[in-house]
């Protein structure tokens, strides 16, 4: 049986890679696509590099009849997604891949994004989209959200860390660097290819970044104490992919022992042999998560370094990953494409 979906927000970079990722899915079909700005216009027109699939046309969200999908992903800017949820069918299946649900207390979102929450009831419904650590509730879930692309990063570093107590959660430093297809397809001066390109700098430092409040959240709630990590994001000249340097107290072993523990039965999570580091390289295109730990000069400290790609197990493989436990399909069915390499 084939489950029709529909791609809400199907004209920017993470619903574009649904559909690629959907194109070779088993389970699924596109049967619906929206893209307001870009309505009337043919999928292949807007990116090319899908010319080849059969898909239908991008259409307005009004004038698509939701009761011919099974599940719906969301995959509309930050902000919009509330309203849109909030008049679908209350027996759809929405797997949201916007910021808007990822935070359980109305007033935590208020003070990360500014403004009150337009849907606090589905907000409390929403169950957080990070699946390794939450698939028993995603698998009877209405409304799922999917964790932002550096906060599911340092939650695969750090989240097993905090489970066995093996770091001190008081020093937990992480330092990571993101390509560029994270800050999304809308024309923005900084993105320029000549303001970007040749350097790099980091952005939101301080405790300005949205992503900490998912930190804040998740960490402390695994700690059962407040929990309150440092972090700065780096934007780099590149497409794709994550790469985060998390720097713990703790013996090395110990946190590698730990690590590997956590992840032996995951088919997404790979941690290297100790000693050996990731590359975003290493994973790009793919649901791939590839983590390394080695031990620092100090004793008793340790480097935690995860890679992933930002659009695939970042966003859209994390989606269809959760969605697939929704649907009741196999979890990897449809995410086991190989990295692309070189």
């Amino acid at each position: 049986m084939s489950h029709r979906v529909a791609v809400l927000g199907a004209s920017g970079y993470t619903g574009a890679e649904l559909v690629r990722l959907i194109a070779t899915h088993p389970g699924m079909e596109v049967a619906g696509l929206s893209g307001d700005r870009k309505a009337g216009m043919a999928m292949a027109e807007v990116f090319p590099h899908l010319a080849h699939l059969d898909l239908p046309p991008l259409a307005r969200i009004e004038d698509m009849d939701m009761s011919a999908y099974d599940l719906v992903f969301c995959a509309l800017p930050h902000a919009t997604s509330q309203a849109v949820i909030a008049g679908l069918p209350r027996d759809l299946q929405v797997v949201d891949l916007s910021a808007d649900f990822r935070l359980r207390d109305p007033a935590e979102y208020e003070k990360w994004y500014g403004k009150p929450h337009a849907a606090p009831a589905l907000q409390r419904e929403a169950v957080y989209g990070l699946t390794e650590f939450y698939r028993d509730d995603i698998r009877t879930a209405r409304l799922v959200a999917g964790t932002g692309c550096n906060a599911a990063t340092g939650q695969y570093a750090i989240r097993p860390l905090l489970e066995a107590g093996v770091i001190d959660p008081d020093r937990i430093i992480l330092d990571l660097k993101a390509g560029v297809s994270g800050a999304g397809r809308a024309l923005k001066e900084n993105l320029l290819h000549a303001e970007l390109s040749e350097g790099t700098h980091p952005y939101a430092a301080g405790g300005g970044h949205r992503h900490l409040g998912e930190f804040d959240q998740e960490f402390s709630a695994v700690a059962g104490r407040p929990v309150q990590v440092q972090f700065t994001p780096h934007l780099l000249p590149m497409n794709r992919g994550i790469l985060l340097d998390a720097y713990v107290d703790g013996d090395p072993q110990a946190v590698y022992a730990a690590l590997a523990a956590r992840y032996a039965e995951e088919p997404f999570l790979h941690v290297l042999p100790f000693g050996a580091l990731p590359s975003t390289r290493h994973v790009r295109g793919s649901n791939f998560v590839h983590l390394g730990v080695i031990g620092d000069r100090v004793p008793g400290r340790a480097l935690v370094v995860a890679a992933l790609d930002n659009l695939a197990k970042g966003s859209s493989g994390q989606a269809i990953q959760n969605a697939n436990l929704m649907l009741g399909l196999p979890e990897t069915e449809g995410l086991m494409l190989a990295p692309v390499f070189p």
